[in-house]
């Protein structure tokens, strides 16, 4: 015998859906009260910055009372790029990676910036901006670099990466001179200029690094035996202009010379126009001179045939 199951009366199906509903309700503001309860919590405070990558120009504790403050938000709310950025923004810092650790910990590593060159002309303004091994322009405070010498580099921030790469071609060329870069400059035209640590200046003009190089090897091959001769050494350099095709011009303490045959081969020719030209001006006057003594002469022969013409008649 089958016993129908009857459905259930329509306000008790209202009442177990409105139960349902107030029940899951009732649960989700549980939830949400409990969540907002935990993330409020003191217990979840960023109360700890472990810092990595062996910071040398800014302490870990500086770091920290720097960043701190400006770090909204608990270990759920924080917002981990803006943490990067605070970070990224202090002296010295090139990269940081932030990451949370639970229950109340973030952990930074750092990346410093490993300068390599000051950047700007001397004296001038921003002239206290650095160069790091990226070829990348930043602000710090020069007096926290350890006493050593560092190159100068000049010429518009966008191509600072350029001008480093250049400083690092040309360093090991220049070598011979025995005496290091001061200033490598890349000029508004285009030219590239080198100013040596003992105050010699090289023009080397615009082109590819590899027609720089070349004129630069030209100089550092050819320079001593000019020098020779001058009864001067290689240190007596005080400027050198390397901007011709075929040689270049210098100038030496107490001497100036020109090491360029092309140059030299431009004035043999033009002193030979010249001689050429004297030479043809002093035949035609003398072609001249004689046309006029050849005239007078024939001049006075008619003179003479006339008065010899005329004693006849008488």
């Amino acid at each position: 015998m089958t016993t129908a199951t009857l459905p259930a009366p329509l306000d008790v199906r209202l009442m177990n859906m409105t139960a349902t509903v107030l029940f899951i309700g009732c649960a989700v503001g549980v939830l949400v009260a409990g969540g907002s309860w935990l993330l409020r919590h003191p217990v979840f405070a960023i109360r700890q910055i472990a810092v990595e990558g062996d910071p040398v120009h800014t302490s870990a504790i500086s770091l920290r009372a720097n960043v701190a403050p400006q770090l909204e938000g608990n270990f759920f709310t924080i917002d981990l790029q803006a943490a990067r950025h605070a970070f990224e923004q202090v002296p010295w810092v090139r990269s940081a990676q932030v990451r949370r650790e639970f229950p109340a910990s973030l952990r930074v590593q750092l990346q410093e910036h490993d300068v390599v060159a000051f950047w700007g002309a001397e004296g001038s303004e921003g002239s206290d901006m650095l160069v790091n091994s990226h070829g990348e322009v930043f602000e710090a405070d020069a007096g926290d670099l350890e006493q050593g010498r560092l190159p100068r580099l000049v010429g518009v921030p966008q191509r600072s990466a350029e001008i480093l790469q250049m400083y690092q071609r040309l360093m090991p060329a220049l070598a011979p001179l025995g005496s290091g870069i001061d200033t490598l400059e890349l000029k508004d035209n285009g030219g590239w200029r080198v100013t040596l640590e003992n105050a010699a200046v090289l023009e080397l003009g615009s082109g590819t690094p590899e027609v720089l190089l070349e004129r630069v090897r030209r100089l550092v091959n050819t320079l001593p035996a000019v020098a020779q001769q001058q009864g001067r050494r290689v240190d007596a350099l005080e400027y050198a202009d390397l901007r011709h095709e075929s040689g270049y011009a210098l100038r030496l303490r107490g001497v100036t010379t020109v090491a360029n045959e092309a140059l030299r081969a431009a004035a043999e020719k033009a002193a030979a126009k010249a001689a050429e030209k004297a030479a043809q001006k002093a035949a035609q006057k003398a072609a001249d001179q004689a046309a006029r003594k050849a005239a007078a002469a024939r001049t006075e022969a008619k003179a003479k045939l006339a008065g010899h013409n005329t004693r006849g008649e008488d």
